[in-house]
């Protein structure tokens, strides 16, 4: 079981780019998206009715604002968006799917900026998302599933995380209270960051890079897409890495895919 996640910034933009071709060579079972960005009428043919794959679309109901997708190879048992959040389930930040055995999901959670509404509203999120993620994890326990939560978190955890992280201990996505709720993600509700546990000393490996200057030529990055497993799922985790363009020319997102492959222990 492969799975992948990646922030496409904005479908019709990447599918122009090279998402497509790269969606049609990948050998992900299951591709999350983030910051889709589209209504569902808005999606590119080759991408709404790509062949070979399940899609469960969840647009915000703010037109041209985040927008998070699952892509299966597998019909679904059973599909959410939302996670029974009044202020959140129409937002575009949440989705998931149940699969045999497996629950996957895609979240964007908001990036935030401090002093401002939008670092309040990413509080917010915060809060009931942890309640959320260790409902999940006891409900799947319950009826013996896994789960995995992939996606853009907008936090990174650790001076790792980034490679400019003494600059931006005062920002959003570095803050020390959104580091200590990621630590409660993986010390309270649980979950295991799979990249990380194949990376254990390692330099990000970082899956977005700004536009700006010259990030992306000297890795100059962050590490924002996780995905977070349970813990038996995560045990079966033979690799996980980043997927990074080769160049620059060659990226359709300012994120690159982040992969994981679990073994036999996920069915």
């Amino acid at each position: 079981m492969i799975v992948t996640t990646v922030n496409v910034n904005g479908i019709r933009a990447a599918a122009k780019k090279g998402f497509v071709e790269w969606l049609a060579s990948t050998s992900a079972d299951v591709v999350c998206l983030q910051e889709v960005r589209a209504e569902t009428a808005q999606l590119p043919a080759e991408v709404r009715d790509a062949a070979g794959w399940h899609a469960v679309w969840a647009p915000a109901a703010a037109k041209g604002r985040a927008g998070v997708a699952v892509l299966s190879r597998t019909a679904p048992q059973a599909t959410r968006i939302g996670f029974g959040s009044a202020e959140f389930d129409d937002s575009g930040r949440y989705a998931e799917i149940e699969l045999p055995g497996l629950t996957v999901a895609s979240l964007y959670l908001p990036s935030g900026e401090v002093g401002t509404d939008r670092q309040d509203e990413k509080e917010r999120f915060m809060a009931e998302f942890l309640t959320h993620l260790t409902d999940l994890k006891a409900r799947a326990a319950a009826d013996g599933r896994e789960v995995v939560v992939c996606g853009d978190w907008n936090i990174a955890h650790r001076e790792a995380d980034l490679k400019n992280w003494k600059a931006n201990q005062k920002n959003a996505g570095f803050l020390p209270e959104e580091r200590a709720w990621l630590t409660r993600v993986l010390d309270e509700a649980g979950y295991v960051d799979v990249v990380r546990a194949h990376h254990p000393e390692q330099e990000g490996p970082y899956s977005w890079w700004s536009y700006r200057g010259r990030a992306f030529d000297n890795d100059s990055g962050w590490r924002i897409d996780y995905l977070m497993a349970s813990q038996k799922l995560a045990d079966t985790c033979t690799e996980a890495y980043v997927e990074r363009p080769a160049s620059h020319a060659e990226r359709w997102s300012d994120h690159a895919p982040v992969t994981a492959v679990f073994g036999t222990g996920a069915h």
